[in-house]
């Protein structure tokens, strides 16, 4: 392979309004916002990244201004200037900078890009060469898709049918205390064949474990991330009480972090968000543990951008991921996106992954522009 000099790192806050506002048990969005990280090489190569924070800690206890503040002033200086071998070297070069998980995805993500372009590799082939034999991208990522909360089962109902005619085969609905059992009731009498799942988003606790024994007579794929979002302990004592599989999270921010959970059976399913564990080499890592211990494993989103996007539909395209993704077409969240081409859902429920070198989609400038000045004109934070 061959190696690549970091000459800049430019950053870029943005706000991109979503197609419909998205509702979870931590409130309403109704933009993306990110931070998008753009490496240049000393050989002209680009590669983009982005770290997928918020306006407030909410999923995480990240923000747009904590990515910017650590980006330039922590983390850009410890690459600048650094000729690397491969991507894998730039969590050895950030880890005197603690925590900052989805900041460092951002970055670290950017430069998988620019490596993968500067060996002319697709991105989820360059993924592929981290891996044994037998790991080769499949080239397409199956996916299912989110649903907000709703005001009623029969509102829900309706998006739920209109995204299986669109093609989606797996459904995620976001549920809050006191909509849980209603919805699952309701979804299953008038859905009785749907594929779906619940995602609480750590909205319960452990003194809930008879309400969420209730869940198991509807079915259900999984529930995801039902108690503490820090918590791995808790879960092992929920889950031998539910038939219903438990699919970790939050929790889940190492490789260890994982091991644990497996060893004391706190989870049945991961989501991996790569953002969430720092970025592609950890993600590789955690892939590793599930295809060793047989666990079932699935890729989650943060509702990225086209850059964010095609970087997970690339790792999900890897065959040990086994479940259907939380990785949505272009349509279902941006028009336009910041990038091209829009990623559009085939009719067996699955995303090409992009023919291109590197993440394979281009960022237009003009967006990304308007993007920017969309954060800057509702956000008063000082970059």
């Amino acid at each position: 392979m061959t190696s690549l000099t970091i000459d800049r790192v430019d950053v870029y806050p943005i706000a991109l309004p979503y197609v419909e506002p998205l509702r979870t048990s931590f409130g309403v969005e109704p933009d993306k916002v990110a931070v998008l990280v753009c490496v240049t090489t000393a050989q002209g190569v680009e590669g983009w990244g982005e770290a997928a924070v918020e306006v407030k800690p909410g999923y995480g206890s990240e923000t747009v201004g904590t990515a910017l503040h650590i980006l330039k002033n922590f983390l850009v200086p410890q690459v600048v200037g650094r000729t690397i071998i491969d991507p894998t070297e730039i969590p050895v070069l950030t880890h005197s900078v603690r925590g900052n998980h989805h900041t460092k995805a951002g970055l670290e993500a950017a430069v998988w890009d620019a490596a993968a372009k500067t060996n002319h590799l697709r991105l989820a082939d360059y993924f592929a060469s981290f891996l044994p034999e037998g790991h080769a991208s499949r080239g397409k990522a199956v996916v299912g898709v989110s649903i907000g909360i709703q005001p009623t089962v029969e509102d829900t109902l309706k998006i739920i049918r209109k995204r299986m005619a669109q093609g989606y085969q797996r459904i995620k609905l976001k549920i809050e205390p006191g909509w849980e059992l209603p919805l699952a009731r309701g979804v299953r009498a008038a859905l009785p064949d749907a594929v779906f799942m619940l995602d609480a988003n750590s909205a319960y606790t452990l003194a809930d474990a008879e309400l969420l024994k209730q869940l198991d007579a509807y079915n259900l794929l999984m529930i995801e991330q039902p108690l503490g979002d820090n918590d791995i302990y808790q879960h092992s004592k929920l889950q031998p009480q539910l038939q219903t599989p438990i699919c970790l999270d939050e929790s889940i921010k190492t490789a260890d972090d994982l091991r644990l959970a497996l060893e004391i059976g706190a989870c049945r399913i991961l989501n991996l968000k790569p953002a969430r564990v720092g970025g592609y080499t950890e993600s590789l890592e955690i892939y590793r543990v599930c295809v060793e211990h047989g666990l079932p494993l699935w890729i989650g989103g943060m509702l990225e951008t086209g850059i964010g996007r095609a970087a997970n539909v690339a790792f999900a395209s890897l065959p040990g991921v086994t479940m259907p993704c939380d990785i949505s077409a272009t349509d279902r969240y941006f028009d336009p996106d910041i990038t091209e081409p829009p990623f559009v859902l085939n009719p067996d429920s699955t995303l090409d992954v992009p023919a291109g070198e590197g993440i394979g989609v281009e960022v237009i400038r003009e967006r990304l522009d308007a993007a920017v000045a969309s954060w800057h004109a509702q956000n008063v934070y000082v970059d």
